[in-house]
């Protein structure tokens, strides 16, 4: 599968590490093949270097000219409406709920264990059901307690076998 995110300029990528931690850049300029400029005119981040490897691609992308000025990333980034695109991107999402794991308390961490737990028990019984009522080539299998259920409830209708013993 080739690549699909490049450095390239207008690529906008989020910091990784030092001050910019967790913040949206965009790559305004390759510097040689181990730094960017980048700006963030909307995210607080002044226009400097930095490092590809603190760096991770996202797959958005703005349009503006090579070596733009601040002034007009900022333009090519309100017109591309990133930040409503980037809330509802599962990289936001994700992170936003780790935030909100790390509040929790211990009780709250208790409780979110014992949720999962009782999720994953109905998930076996249900996936350890269907491993049961299914062959290996993948045809349904009729058990006993199968057959038993269905003779019960011929007999409760009155069905033939409750028909030959009157």
């Amino acid at each position: 599968m080739p690549f699909e995110r490049f450095v390239q300029t207008g690529r906008i990528a989020k910091a990784s590490a030092g001050p910019l931690k967790g913040r949206l850049v965009a790559i305004v300029d390759v510097i040689d093949q181990n730094r960017v400029l980048v700006d963030g005119p909307l995210t607080g981040v002044p226009r400097q270097e930095y490092r590809l490897n603190n760096l991770h691609l996202t797959k958005y992308r703005i349009k503006f000219p090579y070596t733009a000025p601040t002034r007009i990333v900022r333009k090519a980034w309100t017109e591309s409406d990133l930040k409503a695109q980037w809330k509802v991107s599962p990289w936001s999402v994700k992170a936003q709920n780790i935030c909100k794991r790390s509040s929790l308390n211990d009780y709250d961490r208790f409780k979110l264990r014992y949720a999962k737990r009782q999720r994953n028990k109905l998930l076996t019984i249900a996936f350890n059901t269907l491993k049961k009522r299914t062959k290996a080539d993948g045809t349904p299998r009729v058990l006993k307690k199968d057959r038993r259920e269905r003779l019960r409830a011929e007999k409760a209708k009155g069905g033939k076998k409750a028909a030959a013993k009157k």
